[in-house]
């Protein structure tokens, strides 16, 4: 049975600068890149050894044989991988590859996304662009944006068909006895290509057209797979402890 991260282990912590510093580096790891065992997978991902651009046509992305990358297949579109584990306040390392035009992101509990896509050179990226929290957005009467998102602080998307790397300190948002939300949501720290690109975000409602969505304390990771092109490959979470979780925050 998948098993759900809870963090309210009493610790001693710092506090530096209004950002929690954590016990993390005394968490173990797990990894969720041996193989597709820790996703439930639909479509045409397969775990390869290596994916690089379509020589014929830049687009498009080819495998090479082998373990330990997660592809969305040839077709370059597949339905979302959403991990089998859930997790509260939590710490991410993932590398990913794109090709030229491409999409994807990284969602914390299916609802708060951290964006993929193709921006290498843009001169004033926005929530939407690489490394951005991604805007609130409505589907009706076509798909549109309701904000800006958060916009990176720099720009730090490597060109596509290069590997690139993001670290992510996501915390939950609470509620008390009553389910009412007392805290927000927030990104800790982002770290795209080794840049950091956010500082303490609250987020008042999830991003893109969940925002109207109830909130939860625990959820499960999403890797979007249906936008375009994508490979994962060395990804790893573990639980991350702060002041609010270590002081039993609710």
């Amino acid at each position: 049975m998948p098993k759900s991260i809870c963090l309210f282990t009493l610790v001693s912590v710092a506090v530096l600068g209004g950002a929690a510093s954590s016990r993390s580096e005394d968490k173990p790891w797990t990894d969720l890149a041996n193989g597709l065992s820790s996703w439930v997978v639909r479509g045409d991902w397969q775990e390869v050894g290596d994916v690089t651009l379509d020589p014929a046509e830049p687009r498009k992305l080819v495998s090479k044989p082998g373990k330990g990358v997660l592809w969305n297949g040839p077709k370059g579109r597949s339905p979302d991988l959403v991990s089998k584990d859930s997790f509260t306040d939590v710490e991410l390392h993932i590398e990913f590859l794109i090709p030229k035009k491409s999409n994807s992101g990284v969602k914390f509990e299916r609802k708060y996304e951290i964006q993929i896509l193709d921006s290498f050179g843009v001169e004033k990226p926005k929530g939407s662009d690489c490394g951005g929290i991604y805007p609130r957005a409505e589907m009706t009467p076509r798909y549109h944006y309701l904000d800006d998102g958060t916009p990176p602080r720099v720009n730090a998307a490597k060109p596509a068909g290069e590997w690139q790397t993001l670290d992510a300190i996501f915390l939950a948002p609470r509620f008390d006895e009553s389910g009412k939300k007392v805290t927000n949501a927030r990104f800790v720290k982002v770290t795209l290509n080794g840049k950091v690109v956010h500082e303490n975000v609250d987020q008042a409602t999830p991003t893109g057209h969940y925002w109207r969505e109830k909130e939860i304390a625990t959820g499960p990771l999403l890797l979007q797979g249906d936008h375009g092109p994508v490979a994962f490959r060395n990804i790893r979470v573990r639980p991350f402890v702060s002041a609010k979780t270590a002081g039993g925050a609710q």
